[in-house]
């Protein structure tokens, strides 16, 4: 039964954040006496000390998206459930949980400043700028990813419906929705309660409508092909990273952070509740160890689940905005550790989606979100819900989860384009953040159908293996600042290795099919490049950490105002 799995691993995630998250609390010394940087400088803006049962949220909304969804999915399908299942726990807890949570703790020692800056105290500029490049490079991965995902969400077509049109319109209403939303908090100070009870229930109207359109709506964005798709959102990331963040981020992630917690509960109940028996192979030996599909479960494993268990874009959340915002060292714990744990707790609900299904049948045929989106559809058939308004409120809520990475990514892009070339005018930004896109774009337009598909392990493995990075530049500032490391030592080794041998199998058909290109699409050729590209960046940051932490161990380092 599903029901057991999931109840097996609330209990391990649950133990995992008492005991370890204290054992972690106490390695990484935290004091509630130490003023934190949100409350040092606390200038309204940026640095704004919040309550924990404030900030988790914030926090989690930020870092879940369609990685601890599309992931586990992915992992499940092509190695089992069990293999998933496990790296997801153990992952979250002994690795994922260890990362956010330490990288949280080095940037509010550091007046809360990113890790890349952090890095940058302890070694050279140089390492710092490469350091800077490969989170560039990372966060168009992710852009690159998100973007074909949702594109494919607004052309899916089940065996009777076609869902894509309904779910594309309900999100442009859902966009528009969360404009009106901001002006009337921001420049009518409207009531923030108030607001959501008139904004939520529009927006559960908006899904109804959306879930049976007219047919002249229907057909207008039938119409709209999946390469066409990926241009309109190719546009709405670079609109959305300019605009003010009152004006449709912050809305929009408000409503969203609604739609996530929503999702949660229903696959909760329903894997809980539900009764659905386990159908899916534990093991999936079709491939398991095949090179010529770059599906061995050893390094592919570690490097598909991606955000399910551990991610690297937790770092610069956790040391870009959380940071700025937490209240008392102490807290750390409960966002930073409690927030990886609790996507840990999505990504068992997402695999529980594969779970049920029989392999072979025609929805395991189907793509990530139609089989995330048919499972909570079944979920709310439990109480009724008729089928055509469950699978668009499940498709919406996949978009939602993406729209939240694809503006941030877009805007992070931009933050680090603009420090890299000194670009400091509105033109300037405008000139970042196309350059972010621009990568993005030659890649979706090359690529073929499903380019996520080509992505996802490149993305997958750039994002692993930087959460690799960002625990070398933890493991720096511990053995800098006289702390035991080893805790941290020994996720950043597994990370390391299971990020550069899948980044090896993934350029090395590239190199030999090089001198003449053949058998190598534009696809490829790019993910070739790119691969190669962040392999040669992490080795140099890698060999630079090695020099710090060993040949000049002896010589001391610079040691930050906050580090006791």
């Amino acid at each position: 039964m599903i029901a057991f799995i999931v109840l097996i691993s609330i209990a391990a995630l649950a133990i995992g954040y008492v005991f370890y998250g204290r054992y972690l609390s106490k390695k990484l010394i935290v004091d509630d006496t130490q003023i934190t940087p949100a409350c040092e400088i606390n200038d309204g803006n940026d640095f704004v000390p919040a309550k924990a049962s404030l900030l988790i949220g914030q926090h989690f909304s930020a870092i879940a998206a369609a990685g601890p969804i599309v992931g586990p999915i992915l992992g499940g399908l092509w190695f089992g459930w069990i293999p998933a299942l496990l790296w997801i726990i153990l992952g979250s807890i002994f690795i994922g949980g260890v990362h956010d949570f330490s990288s949280l703790i080095a940037s509010v020692r550091h007046k809360a400043t990113s890790i890349a800056e952090v890095l940058k105290e302890y070694m050279s500029p140089t390492s710092h700028i490469l350091f800077l490049i490969f989170i560039w490079l990372t966060l168009v991965y992710v852009i690159i990813a998100f973007t074909d995902i949702t594109a494919q969400t607004f052309v899916s077509v089940s065996t009777e419906n076609a869902h894509g049109p309904g779910v594309a319109s309900a999100s442009i209403l859902y966009l528009l929705l969360a404009v009106i939303m901001g002006i009337l908090l921001y420049k009518f100070n409207f009531n923030l309660k108030i607001a959501t009870a008139i904004f939520l229930p529009i927006l559960v109207l908006i899904i109804l409508y959306c879930s049976n359109l007219p047919q002249p709506v229907s057909n207008l964005f039938s119409g709209i092909s999946i390469k066409q798709w990926d241009i309109i959102l190719l546009i709405y990331c670079f609109v959305a990273s300019l605009i003010p963040m009152w004006l449709l981020l912050q809305p929009r992630g408000y409503l969203g952070g609604w739609f996530l917690y929503l999702t949660i509960a229903v696959s909760l109940i329903g894997s809980l509740f539900g009764g659905f028996s386990i159908q899916y192979p534990a093991f999936n030996l079709d491939g398991f160890a095949s090179l010529s599909n770059n599906k061995m479960i050893f390094p592919m494993l570690f490097i598909t689940i991606a955000c399910g268990a551990c991610s690297g874009f937790h770092g610069i959340v956790s040391s870009g905005t959380t940071s700025k915002q937490l209240k008392k060292e102490s807290d750390a714990r409960k966002v930073g550790y409690g927030g990886m744990l609790l996507e840990g707790l999505v990504a068992v609900l997402a695999l529980g989606t594969v779970m049920m299904l029989a392999k072979g049948s025609d929805a395991i045929k189907g793509d990530p979100n139609m089989i995330y989106a048919n499972g909570i559809a079944n979920y709310l058939a439990l109480i009724g819900i008729d089928y055509n308004i469950a699978i668009s409120f499940a498709l919406l809520a996949f978009s939602t989860f993406v729209y939240d990475t694809l503006d941030v990514c877009t805007r992070l892009g931009r933050y680090i384009c603009q420090e890299l070339f000194g670009l400091k005018s509105k033109s300037g930004a405008a000139l970042a953040t196309f350059i972010t896109l621009l990568l993005p774009f030659i890649f979706l337009m090359a690529a073929k159908e499903k380019a996520y598909l080509v992505a996802w392990p490149i993305f997958g493995t750039t994002n692993q293996l930087l959460a690799s990075l960002v625990l070398l530049s933890v493991v720096v500032w511990l053995v800098k600042t006289g702390k035991r490391s080893f805790y941290a030592v020994i996720p950043m080794i597994i990370m390391i290795v299971m990020t550069l041998w899948s980044l090896l199998l993934m350029i090395i058909p590239f190199i030999k099919a090089f001198p003449e290109f053949n058998g190598v699409d534009s696809t490829r050729m790019i993910g070739g490049i790119s691969g190669i590209a962040m392999f040669i960046l992490s080795l140099f940051i890698i060999v630079e950490a090695f020099n710090v932490l060993v040949i000049k161990r002896k010589k001391p380092g610079k040691v930050s105002v906050q580090q006791s």
